[in-house]
């Protein structure tokens, strides 16, 4: 018995459209932002303009406030007739991080794990690629505006290859506590 499951799906190319070289007038910094394709995170390289309210003195969140604003964006036309789209909401913002929270932390306007997971995906493997934000391979590590504790993400293969299963509750992150505090307290068990 036949089963009508719908059209079959389009063909998507998820070619990343070549950027202008020279956008003349923006200041910004080149970034790979992720949107998805295919439903898959497929990074695309952009001229990230820095925030115009620079309301933000903490570098790390202002650099994490100018790449949530370029996830927010609609792709171009070109990168629409690729295939690409975005599901990160308007409006999200990135705020100072708090006393207490660990080196790198970025705290978005809203809680991370009331986000979409495609689109808290999409946050953990661009700010995971950012080197501004991101001190090298490992874990994202973000929080809401209020006092939870941030908790930690990963971009891996996984996230990459289906975002829409990410967990939305990460690991909450541990403050690093220095290493001679460590070796005191390894000793005295």
């Amino acid at each position: 018995m036949p089963v009508d499951v719908g059209p079959a799906p389009s063909r998507v190319s998820c070619d990343t459209p070549e950027q202008p070289s020279g956008q003349s007038g923006v200041q910004g910094f080149r970034a790979t932002v992720e949107l998805v394709c295919g439903s898959q995170l497929v990074g695309v390289e952009r001229v990230v303009p820095v925030p115009e309210k620079r309301t933000l003195k903490d570098p790390v969140a202002l650099v994490a406030q100018a790449l949530l604003e370029a996830l927010e964006r609609t792709p171009s036309g070109e990168e629409r007739d690729a295939g690409f789209t975005t599901g990160v909401p308007e409006g999200l913002t990135a705020v100072a991080p708090r006393a207490g929270d660990p080196a790198g932390t970025v705290r978005l306007s809203r809680k991370p794990e009331d986000l979409p997971p495609v689109a808290l995906s999409q946050i953990v493997c661009t700010l995971a690629g950012s080197d501004a934000v991101s001190a090298g391979p490992g874990p994202v590590v973000l929080g809401g505006p209020n006092a939870d504790p941030p908790r930690t993400w990963e971009c891996t293969d996984a996230v990459r290859s289906r975002p829409e299963s990410v967990l939305t509750l990460g690991e909450i992150a541990r403050p690093t506590a220095s290493a001679g505090a460590t070796a005191g307290a390894t000793a005295g068990r």
